[in-house]
C-alpha cells in the first residue's frame, strides 16, 4: 500500500502592522511570479539578492579564489561545536572524502539519550559544483536535533572532478557509516539519507543503490531535487516539465544559472564520456529501471522553483509503484529557500525534518 500525503504548506502572510515590501528591486522579477512569491521572501530580495550581481556572472574561477564570499546564508563554521567531528571516508578510487559528524547533545531538559544512535546521511546542494562542510552546517544542526548523528559528506564537484564520481563518494560514505558503527556509536540498521537539489538527486541515486545491495534505509528525504538530466540539456525548452518553462527566470534558479552548473557538470564536450561513464538513471533517477522495494520518502518541493515538477513526477512514480511517499510543496518559495533564516518557511522546513527524521527512526515518544 502507498500514501500520498500532499501536505501544502501556506502561503506566509505578514503580520499586522509590519512593513510591505518596498518596489526596489521587484521589477527583477517577472510579472507572472511576483504575485505567486512569499512577501517574506520578496522583502528578502529587496534588500539582499537585488543588490549582488547574478550569480551566473560570476566565472568559476572567482568562486574557487574566494568560497566564503560565495557561501550560503545558512553556512558557518561548526567544527567547534560541542559533539562534532571530522573524519576522512575512502573512495572506490582512493580520494579521501571529508565527511563531519554531528552527535545528538543535551535536550531542552539536559539530557543526553545514550547511543548507539539511529544516522542520517547529509548531501549538500551546490549543482554538483559549490558546496563544503560548512555550507549546511546550519541544516545539520538543526537535523541532529532530532536525536540523529547527522554525518555530512563533502562528496567531489565538478568541473576539477568528472560528474559522477559524487555519486561514488556519496556511497562509500554510506558504507562507512555501516562499517564503523561501533566507534560513530551508531545504529547500522536505522539510516537515513537526504538532501537538498543537487544532494537530493545524490540521495535518490543512494535509495536505488541501497535497495539493490539489499540495506534497507528508513527514509530518503530529498528537498528541490532536481530528478531528470536537466544540467545537459541546451535549452530550458526541452524540459517537459511546466515548471521548468514557468520559472526559467525565477528569482533564485533561473535557466542562466542551471546553464552555469551544467556548463561545469556536463559540458558538450565531455558529455559523451560522462554518459558511457555510468548507468544512465544515475544522470536521471526519474529513469531509474527499478522501483520495487525502495524505502519510505519525504519528498519536499519548492512551488516557485523550475525542478519543482520533476520533483514531484519522482514522488508520483513512487507512488504508482507502491512506496510509502510524503509529498509537501511550500507555496510562494523559491529553489533554496531553507537556506534563508529570515523565512517563516525555513523554520517550517526545520520542524519538518526534525519530526520526519523522529518518525522514521521510532524516536516520536
Amino acid at each position: 500500500m502507498s500514501n500520498l500525503d500532499s501536505t501544502l504548506a501556506g502561503h506566509a502572510v505578514p503580520k499586522p502592522g509590519a512593513s510591505q515590501p518596498t518596489n526596489d528591486g521587484l521589477d527583477l522579477i517577472e510579472e507572472h511570479i511576483l504575485p505567486k512569491l512569499d512577501p517574506e521572501f520578496l522583502q528578502y530580495f529587496i534588500d539582499v539578492i537585488a543588490k549582488q550581481p547574478p550569480a551566473h556572472t560570476i566565472p568559476i574561477e572567482e568562486v574557487r579564489k574566494s568560497p566564503q564570499k560565495h557561501q550560503p546564508p545558512c553556512a558557518l563554521d561548526s567544527s567547534k561545536e560541542k559533539g562534532v567531528g571530522d573524519h576522512v571516508v575512502s573512495s572506490q578510487d582512493g580520494t579521501n572524502i571529508p565527511v563531519r559528524v554531528y552527535h545528538p547533545v543535551e535536550d531542552e531538559r539536559g539530557v543526553v539519550r545514550p547511543g548507539p544512535y539511529p544516522v542520517h546521511l547529509n548531501f549538500h546542494g551546490g549543482g554538483f559544483v559549490l558546496g563544503d562542510l560548512h555550507s549546511e552546517a546550519g541544516l545539520c544542526l538543526v537535523m541532529r536535533k532530532a536525536g540523529v548523528v547527522v554525518v555530512d559528506v563533502n562528496y567531489r564537484h565538478c568541473p576539477e572532478t568528472i560528474w559522477g564520481k559524487c555519486i561514488q563518494d556519496a556511497w562509500a560514505a554510506l558504507n562507512w557509516v555501516r562499517d564503523e558503527h561501533v566507534s560513530l556509536n551508531v545504529d547500522p540498521f536505522s539510516i537515513s539519507i537526504g538532501g537538498v537539489s543537487a544532494g537530493g538527486h545524490i540521495s535518490l541515486v543512494l535509495q536505488h543503490m541501497a535497495r539493490d545491495a539489499g540495506i534497507q534505509l528508513k527514509l530518503c528525504m530529498p528537498t528541490v531535487p532536481p530528478t531528470t538530466d536537466c544540467l545537459s540539456l541546451d535549452y530550458y525548452t526541452q524540459s517537459p516539465y511546466p515548471s521548468f518553462h514557468e520559472f526559467h527566470r525565477g528569482p533564485i534558479l533561473p535557466w542562466k544559472r542551471i546553464k552555469y552548473f551544467g556548463n561545469q557538470c556536463m559540458p558538450r564536450d565531455k558529455l559523451p564520456e560522462i554518459r558511457k561513464m555510468w548507468p544512465d538513471w544515475w544522470l536521471a533517477p526519474m529513469r531509474a529501471p527499478n522501483w520495487s522495494g525502495l524505502c519510505n520518502t519525504y519528498i519536499r518541493t519548492a512551488e516557485v522553483d523550475p525542478l519543482r515538477d520533476e520533483g514531484e513526477a519522482y514522488a508520483m512514480k513512487l507512488v504508482a509503484n507502491g512506496t510509502m511517499v510524503t509529498l509537501k510543496r511550500y507555496l510562494g518559495c523559491p529553489h533554496t529557500f531553507m537556506y534563508l533564516g529570515v523565512l517563516s518557511q525555513k523554520r517550517q522546513w526545520d520542524e519538518d525534518s526534525i519530526h520526519a527524521l523522529k518518525v522514521a527512526h521510532g524516536l516520536l515518544k
